[in-house]
């Protein structure tokens, strides 16, 4: 019997599919549910989780898959195991929020508004910086990716997959461009930022406005080595999709 401490599992399977496949795909699909959950808030934190063998059973997988993605989450800072106590869901001071994973799992249900707008507190802080030092440093190799990638965007629209991807190579090429090295390792957690805060907003509908021009006005200030204008214009495209976002939220 579970510890009466434990929370309830929403990842049982009467509630969703018992995840398939062997290695890692399995150890990733086992992260994903629980991470998924813990996200979403059905596991809070400072709750334990239930026993390794009720768990395993629940998800009809073994214990040693079991053990490794709760090596995975542990890893990301979601959860601690101690012998005899179980399994914590730690606070979400500690959870590595800017992992892509960790990101991905925050979008995989209704995402929190305060998450959201943290995410964009973070861009407005960071990006507007990054593209004012890449218009200072970027060279032609630089343009070329961020031209390539905004290229992509138009012709397929970021309400595709592809449309997306060229998103995250443009915002990672600015990143680069800095020639910081403190700044470039941030391009994984940035890029996935950018691509599910896109995703989400296009879940239901067509955005009301194209933001393709907002990424145009970048390019062309880091192009033209104008750092001033090259801030300005990301802080816009980053204040413009923040409410694209909370637009999509309300619907």
């Amino acid at each position: 019997m579970v510890d009466d401490k434990a929370v309830s599992d929403p990842v049982s399977a009467g509630e969703t599919s018992k995840p398939r496949g062997t290695g890692r795909r399995l150890r990733g699909a086992i992260a994903h549910k629980i991470g998924t959950a813990i996200l979403s808030g059905h596991y809070a934190p400072g709750q334990t989780l239930s026993g390794e063998i009720a768990f395993a059973e629940e998800l009809d997988v073994s214990r040693s898959a079991y053990r490794e993605a709760m090596q995975v989450l542990t890893a990301k800072g979601l959860v601690e195991s101690r012998p005899k106590a179980g399994t914590r869901v730690l606070p979400r001071n500690r959870w590595n929020l800017l992992d892509p994973d960790v990101l991905a799992w925050a979008f995989a249900e209704e995402p929190d508004v305060e998450f959201v707008r943290n995410l964009f507190e973070l861009r407005a802080i960071v990006e507007p910086a990054a593209a004012m030092l890449a218009a200072q440093r970027r060279d032609r190799d630089d343009l070329k990716v961020m031209k390539t990638a905004l290229a992509a965007m138009r012709r397929h629209t970021l309400a595709t997959e592809l449309g997306r991807a060229a998103d995250r190579d443009f915002h990672s090429a600015i990143l680069n461009a800095t020639r910081n090295d403190a700044l470039m390792v941030l391009t994984a957690s940035i890029g996935a930022a950018v691509n599910w805060t896109t995703q989400y907003k296009h879940r239901a509908r067509a955005l009301p406005r194209n933001p393709i021009p907002d990424h145009a006005r970048v390019y062309d200030a880091i192009a033209a080595g104008d750092p001033v204008a090259a801030s300005e214009a990301m802080r816009v495209l980053v204040e413009l999709a923040l409410e694209d976002t909370q637009s999509s939220m309300m619907d």
